[in-house]
């Protein structure tokens, strides 16, 4: 059951009726301290959150009220319960969320504002939506978290966004106060949410495939941009789906195909140590932080992953790998290879000759200087193969 901080005052009859009905009531220690009067067992929900799962099923049988802040299915515990529930064993019975009451209070309309559960989430999957006049309504773990916000901005070159930091909203204890990310630090307390309108000339992350190179941390292993574009519509990510990317290097086509929706996801492989450690910083850094990096050979943990919607091999080509990725990936499952040497490009060639698909060099020159004047400065061509199984 979702409860605001107006505790009984904001309750609907549904919710009066559950509670009345129940015969063991569980929450966190602020949500019963927002009670009625209730006859029912009151027990307080554990820290950490999942240990209260196994308490409530002990339960089975009672009518039990659990109690979570607001809308429950947004940011908040309904999913967890959901999971670990049959339908017909639970019903939810929602309070306004914490965006509503937020927004409410602001008058900004919700479908043209970011929301954002930070609280059990890094403050790095805001990165993506960092843009001048982008607004945005974040939920914070605690009071000291508003300063980290703060200077998580600040370090991203936006310290002149206004922040509209809300505490206990809906309740008594409600206060709104207005701050700038550049501000000096003060105390707030829990619970928090912050509405956010940023400012700033920090580096604001193309809505496009193909980011700058520069946004990688790399050792030069890194499908450029251009390439990276190309390779990225080719791989073309759907809702939902799962890429394997084999051979990631720097990690960034993975990134980016996570960066292109919020529901698909991806593992990255790379045998390099170094460059295994440089996809996670890439990626945590980047907001993706659920990207899955594996430290091997591509060969030694295809077996363990996630059935694949789309294949890239950006390294590490070898005959063995192309017939083990191709035995393993399901019909309709599309397969993207970049080929730099000779050799890879020869056995790209032979296995678009027997399977199909399409074959595209690509090659790419910049102008640099010569002498006083400029010339073009071309890169390796880049051969590449793309099909569906």
């Amino acid at each position: 059951m979702g409860l605001g901080e107006d505790g009984a005052e904001g309750l609907s009859p549904a919710s009066l009726k559950a509670l009345g009905q129940a015969d063991v009531i569980m929450g966190a220690p602020r949500h019963l301290s927002l009670l009625p009067v209730v006859t029912a067992r009151v027990v307080e929900w554990p820290v950490p959150f999942a240990d209260g799962i196994d308490i409530l099923k002990g339960f089975a049988g009672q009518r039990v009220v659990a109690l979570a802040s607001g809308d429950p299915f947004w940011y908040g515990a309904g999913g967890v319960f959901a999971r670990h529930f049959q339908e017909g064993e639970w019903q939810a019975v929602p309070a306004p969320s914490t965006f509503s009451r937020a927004a409410a209070q602001i008058g900004w309309p919700l479908e043209a504002t970011v929301c954002l559960g930070l609280h059990a989430a890094p403050l790095t999957r805001l990165k993506q939506h960092l843009a001048p006049r982008q607004k945005a309504i974040v939920l914070l773990r605690d009071g000291d978290a508003v300063t980290k916000l703060q200077d998580y901005l600040k370090a991203e070159g936006f310290g002149d966004t206004t922040m509209t930091v809300m505490e206990a909203l809906g309740g008594p204890r409600q206060r709104i106060t207005a701050i700038k990310a550049g501000d000096a630090p003060q105390p707030f307390s829990h619970p928090v949410c912050v509405a956010l309108e940023v400012q700033g000339a920090g580096a604001v992350m193309s809505k496009a495939s193909g980011l700058e190179d520069g946004q990688f941390e790399h050792d030069g292993q890194i499908t450029k941009r251009p390439v990276r574009a190309l390779t990225l519509s080719a791989l073309a990510p759907r809702p939902g789906e799962v890429l394997w990317d084999l051979g990631a290097g720097s990690g960034s086509i993975s990134i980016e195909w996570l960066l292109s929706h919020p529901s698909l996801r991806a593992a990255a492989v790379e045998a390099d140590f170094d460059r295994a450690a440089r996809i996670r910083r890439n990626a945590d850094r980047l907001g993706v932080d659920h990207l899955e990096v594996h430290h091997a050979a591509s060969l030694d943990v295809l077996a363990r992953l996630q059935t694949p919607d789309a294949v890239f091999i950006g390294g590490g080509l070898s005959t063995d790998l192309l017939t083990t990725v191709w035995a393993s990936i399901p019909a309709g499952c599309r397969l993207v290879v970049n080929a730099v040497t000779l050799e890879a490009e020869a056995l790209l060639a032979q296995w678009h000759s027997a399977k199909g698909g399409e074959m595209m060099r690509i090659e790419l020159a910049q102008a640099k200087a010569l002498g006083s004047k400029r010339g073009w400065s071309s890169a390796y061509p880049i051969v590449q193969w793309s099909i569906v199984r």
